[in-house]
């Protein structure tokens, strides 16, 4: 027998609706926060993502920037920049970049070009067509054929001055 010719026994008179499962609101959707007492109803901005979360900082290569730049997180650059660079993260000069003034961050990628000095970074990369006029002070640096450089490069050598046995120096 099909099921929708069938009658109702007096024990299911009617039919049985099954609500909808509840979903809960979201953390800080205005539904949730009205149904709240204690909190305020207010729209909330999302958070901005930070460098540990992939997001760059980019100088777009139409643009000009005369300044300084200082902070945490990762920078790009593909445009031309004229100051000083010192993050706690990563810096690339792109292909066609220029770079005027001295650099301090953990790993600096030179595809452009950079006039000025890299200061204790980790690792220094010099890419295909990279051009470094200055002095680089790094942990390691890799170049690629067809970059150049001008420059004093320290590399491999801790912060710290590098210890000597006695009686290696000074005929002792």
């Amino acid at each position: 027998m099909a099921l929708w010719n069938e009658k109702p026994t007096p024990a299911t008179a009617g039919p049985t609706v099954v609500p909808p499962p509840a979903i809960p609101p979201e953390r800080n959707s205005p539904e949730r926060l009205s149904a709240d007492p204690g909190l305020a109803v207010s729209p909330r901005r999302p958070t901005p993502k930070t460098s540990s979360e992939g997001g760059d900082s980019v100088i777009a290569a139409n643009l000009t920037i005369e300044g300084k730049i200082e902070g945490s997180g990762n920078v790009r650059m593909a445009g031309r920049f004229k100051g000083d660079v010192r993050i706690d993260g990563n810096f690339s000069i792109e292909p066609g970049a220029h770079l005027t003034g001295q650099v301090l961050a953990g790993i600096v990628v030179v595809g452009g070009e950079l006039q000025g000095n890299i200061e204790s970074a980790k690792r220094v990369d010099v890419q295909e067509g990279g051009v470094i006029v200055g002095d680089v002070k790094a942990g390691s640096i890799t170049v690629a054929a067809g970059s150049r450089m001008r420059g004093h490069v320290e590399f491999g050598w801790e912060d710290e001055k590098v210890k000597v046995k006695p009686g290696l120096v000074g005929g002792n």
